[in-house]
């Protein structure tokens, strides 16, 4: 990959697709992982208005020090970027505090999880409406078109999407190229929706190198049926996961009414 010419492709694709919307710039929740960190950087660069958003709830420490070390080196470096952090963990707490009482389930977990990325999602498109931003999505090409690993109208739901044509591997390697903090490029992936250490991986079963190869085997038109052992079980995650997140990846279905009805 020519990783300088991908950098200075992505740049100008978000600065003019900002100017021709006649918006000033972009905002970014920037969670102290390599996908945001490589987005924020892009956004940077574009010499454009850029918020940096950080919106704990129960983070770990070392997530929130991650984000914030670049957060602050961007400001620093480029004089249009700005940050702030919103804590939105008492908001967070206030929300499960009226919902009904329900049976401490797998179900009831995840549905308050995604409740999490949802809720940013409404702070970033408030900090967008307030100072005409764009909001940056930091989903990358396995994650929004391989496996669908994010929550739908939480994460999933931004303006545009500057990395979703590059896999994770090639994610690292801009965030090197750009100057993203060792820490980021060290932390094993993590959506940080849990409130403790589990990784991306540990919720997948399987690692982003595995992924990407399995992407690739669908795309030449592979089946379960060509491997055995690990590359298997892995072409079986990523088809699974593949299949039942399709909700995601398609467009809303849209129940079109005969002309004969109306």
């Amino acid at each position: 990959m020519k990783t300088t010419e991908v950098i200075d492709h992505i740049v100008n694709w978000l600065k003019e697709y900002a100017v021709n919307a006649h918006m000033k710039g972009f905002v970014v929740g920037v969670s102290g992982g390599i996908d945001s960190a490589v987005t924020a950087s892009l956004c940077a660069k574009t010499g454009l208005d850029v918020l940096l958003l950080e919106m704990p709830i129960h983070q770990a420490e070392s997530q929130v020090n991650r984000a914030w070390d670049h957060m602050k080196n961007l400001e620093d470096s480029f004089s249009k970027v700005s940050t702030q952090n919103v804590d939105l963990t008492p908001i967070f707490d206030s929300f499960i505090g009226q919902l009904p009482e329900q049976k401490d389930t797998d179900a009831k977990h995840m549905a308050l999880v995604n409740s999490r990325a949802r809720l940013r999602m409404t702070t970033l498109y408030y900090f967008g409406q307030l100072n005409g931003l764009l909001v940056a999505g930091t989903g990358n090409k396995v994650e929004d078109f391989g496996v669908g690993f994010y929550t739908k109208y939480g994460d999933g739901g931004v303006d545009l999407s500057p990395i979703a044509d590059l896999v994770k591997t090639e994610v690292y390697a801009l965030g090197k190229e750009l100057g993203v903090p060792e820490s980021i490029l060290v932390a094993p992936p993590t959506d940080g929706l849990w409130g403790d250490d589990r990784t991306d991986e540990d919720q997948i079963g399987a690692s982003y190198p595995e992924l990407e190869w399995a992407m690739e085997q669908q795309d030449a038109g592979k089946s379960l049926t060509d491997f055995e052992g690990r590359q298997k079980e892995v072409f079986e995650i990523y088809s699974r996961l593949n299949r039942i997140n399709q909700h995601k990846m398609n467009p809303i279905p849209v129940c079109n009414i005969p002309k004969d009805l109306k």
